[in-house]
């Protein structure tokens, strides 16, 4: 009974997941472009996203992202189910509430991940009065903030070509969190948090070394350090 509810699951997974993206594709069929860049990018003009990362210009819409790239999408722990004594399980949506006259007003927010797994990574924030809409608006503000990150066989004691990890050790801070990123050789895997590895492997860094300082146990500070290491791998 367990193996048939187990494959249930994952047949509906599956099936929701063939669903989203017919749902994108008929999205970017139907999309009718704003901006002078969404234009150029829907007749053909601009094929590559580099281009458009490179020249600095400002991404307004994210069916850009969609029609240029093959993204993946993923969601960060940022919200505690309630549990027995305080505890409970960690969990995609932070839910908050504000006190009216007519009682409690509950609203979820969010913190989504998206790449393609090829150097691409973003981040995004999103807030509702309920969980999907949320999601929704995470993950579009995630493909508008989409950014280029350099990888390369760092490690010295590490002589292959594959782009595999970073390609210098480098650190990002946000508030009080430092997060370092360290190349490691081929095979180590991913030495990070749990919820770090779900950034790392979207953004297609396989081995990677790192270190942390601060106050880890803020999520959305420990995910925004590491946007930020990996932001500065372009600028050196």
């Amino acid at each position: 009974m367990a193996e048939q509810r187990n494959k249930s699951v994952a047949d509906r997974r599956a099936e929701r997941k063939i669903r989203e993206k017919e749902k994108e594709r008929m999205a970017i069929a139907a999309w009718d472009p704003k901006t002078k860049l969404g234009k150029e990018v829907k007749t053909g003009k601009i094929k590559n996203i580099d281009d458009i990362l490179n020249s600095g210009q400002k991404i307004l819409e994210s069916e850009i992202v969609d029609s240029l790239l093959n993204v993946k999408s993923d969601l960060i722990s940022i919200g505690q189910a309630k549990g027995k004594f305080g505890g409970g399980k960690r969990r995609a949506w932070r839910q908050t509430q504000r006190k009216t006259k007519e009682g409690n007003v509950p609203s979820f927010s969010t913190l989504a991940i998206i790449g393609d797994e090829n150097g691409h990574v973003g981040i995004g924030s999103g807030k509702s009065k309920e969980t999907l809409p949320a999601r929704d608006k995470a993950i579009r503000k995630a493909k508008l903030n989409i950014m280029k990150v350099k990888r390369a066989c760092a490690a010295f004691d590490c002589s292959c070509v594959e782009p595999h990890s970073v390609p210098f050790k480098v650190t990002g801070k946000a508030g009080s969190v430092k997060v370092t990123l360290i190349p490691a050789p081929q095979g180590t895997g991913l030495v990070v948090a749990n919820e770090l590895k779900k950034v790392l492997k979207l953004t297609g860094i396989k081995d990677v070394y790192s270190q942390t300082f601060g106050k880890k146990r803020t999520t959305f500070n420990l995910i925004k350090a590491c946007i930020d290491a990996l932001n500065k791998t372009n600028k050196k």
